[in-house]
């Protein structure tokens, strides 16, 4: 069983704090505005999968929540899928409790490893699908663009949300999309490529 214990007092801010930028580290090299790290072992990847798959595993126990858990490697991060039914309220409102119980499965890695990690959580096919919603927002941002010549203010999203919607603006030609803000309001400016 994973430590889910709450950080104490004698570690410093670092460790406690060290997962919760992750998901901006995350979005910034994926952007291309950081520098990349070295990228870890498939191996370790897949280690920081099975620690979160046990934390949430045990969280799935307390809760009395039924579901298959699978831990894999994809697209050079850890993921964790929790399958089952009856499983929404561990995604809650626009994704905001799968959000957090992400950011906690990180922080058992993170305890146990002493490495933040880029782990994805999904429950119940939830990000599948926010992807293609995703995916139309911004292409209707990108019409909407090229049409009238102004830039777009898209509204408020998570990290995870701003990754994909990122993607698919720079896969087009002819625009540029740029996050602004500060959590929990940053969103994404779509504009015309310079």
């Amino acid at each position: 069983m994973t430590d889910t214990s709450i950080p104490s007092a004698e570690q410093s801010l670092d460790e406690e704090t060290a997962p919760a930028t992750v998901a901006e580290e995350a979005e910034e090299t994926e952007a291309g505005l950081a520098p990349e790290k070295k990228a870890p072992a498939e191996s370790e990847l897949f280690r920081q999968s099975e620690i979160a798959a046990d934390y949430v595993e045990g969280l799935l126990d307390i809760l009395d929540y039924d579901g298959d858990i699978d831990e894999l490697v994809s697209g050079g991060r850890p993921v964790v899928e929790v399958v089952g039914a009856s499983l929404q309220n561990l995604v809650g409102q626009r994704g905001a409790t799968l959000e957090a119980l992400q950011e906690l499965a990180r922080l058992a890695v993170f305890r146990q490893t002493g490495t933040p990690s880029r782990l994805l959580l999904d429950v119940g096919g939830y990000r599948a699908n926010r992807r293609k919603e995703l995916a139309a927002v911004a292409k209707n941002a990108v019409e909407k663009v090229k049409e009238y010549g102004e830039p777009v203010r898209l509204e408020p999203m998570s990290a995870f949300e701003r990754k994909c919607v990122h993607d698919v603006v720079n896969a087009m030609s002819g625009v540029e999309s740029e996050s602004e803000g500060v959590e929990p309001s940053r969103r994404i400016i779509v504009r015309p490529a310079d």
